[in-house]
């Protein structure tokens, strides 16, 4: 936890093997089918209810083109009215207010203009958006949903992460589509 109270969390959904997109950005394979009996149920109040801590989002460019063509076939924008800062040095496509495009030193731009201001800041996507913020020890938990497909290969969770992270688990959960989340805090040097 941040010296203000801000919790800074990288969540990425991913294949079993450590991969978060195909080398051409395709997501196609996070359609599930599988099954897991024993799972919990993640019913639409939880759902609704966990997205409500979260204060905002900070993602790379080539995720928030991915969430654009998610809404673009009819999926929705993930992340309703949260503000979402996209880290970019490229011109992209405003599509709504909330969104704000950022560049610069990543260290100043958490601890002048986002820590703050909000409390539960989440990282949600990008391998090397998330592997920069675990070098620069930004991140206070990394959770992890890691889904029943292997791809063999793609671009992966954190991308270029050059130095071991310590973690603690925290959590360990499995549900009914077979999704298993882990929860763990960073252990800081």
């Amino acid at each position: 936890m941040c010296g203000n109270g801000s919790i800074v969390t990288i969540h990425m959904a991913a294949s079993l093997d450590g991969f978060i997109a195909r080398r051409d950005g395709g997501v196609d394979w996070m359609e599930t089918s599988d099954a897991f009996d024993d799972g919990e149920d993640l019913g639409p109040d939880e759902v609704t209810a966990f997205l409500r801590s979260i204060d905002c989002y900070v993602m790379g460019s080539r995720t928030y083109e991915t969430a654009l063509g998610f809404e673009a076939k009819g999926l929705g924008w993930a992340y309703g009215d949260k503000p979402v800062f996209v880290l970019t040095t490229r011109a992209l496509p405003k599509m709504r207010d909330t969104v704000e495009f950022l560049s610069g030193d990543l260290g100043l731009l958490f601890q002048e203009k986002l820590k703050p201001v909000f409390q539960n800041i989440w990282v949600a996507g990008g391998g090397q958006v998330a592997g920069e913020v675990l070098r620069r020890q930004i991140a206070d938990e990394v959770r992890y949903s890691i889904l029943p497909v292997l791809i063999g290969d793609g671009l992966r969770f954190f991308e270029g992460l050059n130095c071991d992270v310590r973690l603690h688990l925290l959590e360990v959960k499995a549900y009914r589509s077979g999704i298993v989340a882990l929860r763990h805090s960073v252990l800081k040097e």
